[in-house]
């Protein structure tokens, strides 16, 4: 009777602890500063924690392992030693990841227990129904990708993952040279959880990275999508700014939140006043949002002054915030200035480094470098400078050149990469701006890594602009329903050229 209800608890248990493989499985490195950037990847997303040494001895293994122990505790998330039974008890770790020739999942469970975490690497789906069947709660598969951490002689891939998902039952960790980029093919793949050790611990901001490819898991989620927060001014026509934000980010099938940075009167002719909220309500809004709304990307608009800027920038280091898309509004579509001088220097040294997309338009490019942009080079040339401002990529906008296709060139700070689209000869082009950060912002928030994203916004902004129609005297703005409606048909935006490291 005994053995009868220890496997009942057993199974009610297993929900519990299946839900904690989610997400981004950190397998550590044999680095130095191990400890601090693995911290940094918990702040980031990271949602487990695997400790892999095989080069340490004993001692330090221990000393290293306790310190992941505690940041993990520390932060709620499972602490799981690689190969090791005998360490994983000393450190009371959640569990232990077996490979198929490192130990057996059923001595491993009398040995930890019925509460511990108990992982088995897996390459085919034999070895997926063998490691189910003797009790493991989750597998490891792989490798996705040929990868640099190890030799790989098991290449299953995501095609195979994909046939393997339906017919296993417990968590599946895909593993193998995954990266953000690729992470979203993974994950509708069937994968619970991306292993990643390169791709974020070798990176120069690891907390970004983790950021990057936790965001990829909300393309599982239910609709809407994603939180976007937008921070920017009220277009009393609703052409632009938060107006123009919120039907964006709510057709593309986000969620979308607010905070009022200054009141403008304007309409399709210009801006005939702009009225600015005081800092301190600004501050007041940020802090009701973020302290309690689940924001998966912020987006910045008009931001007007310095003393706003600086409450925004101090709002986003306080809370966290990493995937930051930067519009640079300085000029409205009828030429009024939308930025008062001391707030150029502000966004320089205070929003820029916070900033993971900034999307300068050529006149705003110009007034940030002091380049005149008359080509595609001089894009180049502008998107360099800009990103030694500390901005992690830069989006710099081609529309006001006057060549047959309208061209975006994005730097990352080693490729660049161009995204092509008809140019719609319109008058109503107002809040193009807006709803082309706003659509990033959203597709970003949805799960799509940063290069699809653009160019799934690009395609969004030209349709809205070719199914315009007139409205009012001036610039009339942009069709955000029309467009949302027409985003599945495809206007042949691509990325058609990606150019290698910048040697400058």
């Amino acid at each position: 009777m005994k053995r009868k209800r220890d496997f009942l608890k057993l199974v009610v248990d297993r929900p519990a602890t299946d839900n904690r493989i989610r997400g981004v499985y950190l397998v550590t490195d044999q680095g130095d500063r191990l400890a601090e950037r693995v911290s940094q990847a918990i702040d980031g997303g990271a949602a487990i924690v695997q400790y892999r040494d095989k080069e340490g001895n004993s001692t330090d293994r221990s000393r290293r392992g306790e310190q992941l122990r505690r940041l993990c505790a520390a932060a709620g998330i499972p602490f799981i030693v690689n190969d090791d039974i005998r360490l994983a008890l000393q450190l009371d770790a959640d569990g232990v990841h077996l490979g198929q020739e490192d130990g057996n999942p059923v001595e491993a469970r009398q040995l930890l227990g019925a509460r511990k975490i108990i992982g088995v690497s897996t390459h085919t789906l034999e070895e997926a129904r063998r490691a189910e069947a003797a009790g493991a709660d989750y597998i490891g598969f792989g490798s996705m990708y040929p990868t640099a951490s190890k030799d790989v002689q098991h290449l299953p891939g995501p095609e195979l993952l994909a046939r393997v998902r339906p017919k296993i039952g417990i968590p599946i960790v895909a593993i193998g040279g995954i990266n953000r980029d690729n992470a979203g093919t993974v994950i509708d793949s069937g994968a619970d959880a991306v292993a990643v050790i390169s791709g974020i611990l070798a990176q120069d901001d690891p907390a970004l990275a983790a950021a990057e490819l936790a965001l990829l898991f909300n393309r599982k989620a239910a609709a809407p999508r994603g939180t976007v927060l937008t921070v920017a001014g009220s277009d009393s026509g609703g052409g632009a700014g938060i107006q123009a934000d919120l039907k964006t980010i709510t057709l593309l099938g986000s969620y979308g939140a607010s905070v009022i940075t200054a009141l403008t009167a304007q309409n399709t002719r210009g801006v005939s006043g702009i009225h600015g909220v005081p800092p301190e309500f600004v501050e007041e809004q940020l802090t009701a949002v973020l302290s309690d709304i689940p924001v998966s990307v912020v987006k910045t608009g008009m931001l007007y002054s310095s003393p706003v800027i600086e409450v925004v920038s101090a709002k986003l280091r306080e809370f966290g915030r990493r995937i930051v898309v930067v519009d640079p509004v300085m000029i409205a579509t009828g030429g009024a200035s939308l930025i008062d001088g001391s707030a150029m220097s502000a966004m320089r040294n205070r929003l820029f480094p916070l900033t993971y997309l900034l999307t300068p338009n050529i006149p705003e490019a110009e007034k940030l470098t002091g380049l005149t942009i008359a080509d595609e080079a001089a894009m180049e040339e502008a998107a360099r400078q800009i990103h030694r401002l500390g901005v992690r990529n830069v989006l710099v906008k081609g529309g006001h050149l006057p060549e047959g296709t309208s061209v975006d060139i994005l730097f990352d700070g080693r490729t660049f990469t161009r995204f092509h689209a008809p140019r719609v000869l319109s008058r109503n082009t107002h809040g193009t701006g807006c709803t082309l950060a706003s659509a990033i912002a959203s597709f970003l928030a949805q799960g799509e890594p940063l290069h699809l994203a653009v160019a799934r916004a690009k395609e969004f902004v030209t349709s809205a602009i070719r199914l315009a129609t007139p409205l009012g005297k001036g610039h009339g703005p942009v069709n955000h329903y029309l467009a949302a409606r027409d985003r599945d048909s495809g206007l042949g935006t691509r990325a058609s050229e990606t150019r290698g490291h910048d040697p400058r």
